[in-house]
């Protein structure tokens, strides 16, 4: 199989690397050229929750490439996609000229990029897999996993269901880095992640914070729970049936009405966030290096979603405004909660 990582950044850097020690030759696609320098000359190496090194993506025998995306010389099966959802209309176009016949464009990115994808690539060429797990990139050719190795996993799925040319093969490849589910309700599942990175992405990128230091904290954890009660409103009033959250909480258990219930959860979110304490949002990242970001991607589509259901979405719409406002260069990162807080009750 042609396999490419298009976008090798910190997940996709680690994505590759685990792809090479499993066997295969995956092609490293980045716009960042001292990153694709270092994986050419020195391979990847994968630290904080694993540690391990690849050979270089030199092109050689057996090694896969290290490229820019205008060094590009062949066509591929299978193109794991990682790059920002904000240049995603220019990338899909490009990537329909990278395809091989029957080659599969598989996403993962966050959000819910698969309709936009399948507009241009056709639905039988659009995969989506939601990644159970975080990744950083401290510096060139190195990446660290976020996430403890035990707790990485993939779920995996299509607009259509498990009918999907290519579905299956993708599978088994990625069950050679963790364990993969396949989910016919795959809209669902993406719900299921996105209202977590709603809470604590967009929560991160407003204080600075980790998951961990949100989760433990009990105003940031609170917050965190007005957001995801906002999504499960959301889904319910679209008609969405929202998938087990990290595969084992039903969303009626996440969802609160009585302060009661909403202090149980608040008791039991730093333990269930636990294995995913220490990751920060890419959002974050983002933004500290002065980019814009997938806000809109991600609360954002929250947002849209609601206005189109008739579901007020205030703590979404909050942390949408002050984003924008981190971007436009008019706010920092801030712990003040009466920052956040801007009215809403809490």
């Amino acid at each position: 199989m042609e396999i490419a990582v298009y976008g090798a950044g910190a997940m996709g850097t680690v994505l590759g690397a685990f792809l090479r020690k499993a066997g295969y030759t995956p092609d490293l696609i980045s716009r960042d050229q001292a990153h694709i320098t270092a994986l050419k000359t020195a391979g990847a190496k994968i630290g904080g929750m694993v540690s391990f090194s690849t050979p270089p993506f030199d092109g050689g025998e057996g090694r896969g490439s290290a490229l820019l995306p205008a060094q590009i010389s062949k066509k591929y099966d299978i193109v794991f996609l990682l790059t920002k959802q904000t240049d995603n209309a220019f990338t899909a176009e490009a990537l329909k000229n990278l395809l091989l016949a029957g080659g599969v464009v598989c996403t993962l990115q966050n959000g819910i990029p698969e309709p936009a994808l399948a507009a241009i690539l056709g639905e039988d060429k659009a995969l989506g897999c939601i990644c159970i797990w975080g990744a950083d990139k401290p510096s060139p050719g190195m990446a660290e996993l976020t996430s403890s190795a035990g707790s990485m996993r993939f779920v995996l799925g299509g607009i259509g269901g498990y009918s999907r040319p290519m579905l299956h093969t993708v599978q088994g490849i990625l069950e050679k880095v963790c364990p993969v589910t396949v989910k016919e309700n795959f809209i669902g599942a993406r719900w299921s992640k996105l209202l977590i990175n709603a809470a604590f992405s967009g929560l991160s990128a407003v204080t600075g914070n980790n998951f961990g230091a949100i989760a433990a904290d009990r105003r940031w954890g609170n917050y965190a729970l007005h957001i995801i009660k906002e999504c499960i409103e959301v889904c319910h009033a679209a008609g969405i049936v929202i998938e087990p959250v990290q595969g084992k909480f039903p969303a009626r258990f996440l969802y609160f009405k009585s302060p009661l219930k909403k202090i149980i959860l608040s008791r039991i979110m730093p333990f269930a966030m636990r294995n995913h304490r220490a990751i920060k949002s890419g959002m974050l990242r983002d933004l500290e290096r002065g980019r814009t970001c997938e806000i809109e991607a991600i609360n954002g589509e929250v947002c849209r979603t609601g206005r189109k259901y008739n579901v007020p979405t205030p703590y979404n719409d909050r942390i949408v405004e002050m984003v924008h406002a981190i971007e436009r260069g008019e706010r920092i990162f801030t712990t003040e909660y009466t920052e956040f807080h801007g009215g809403l009750r809490y």
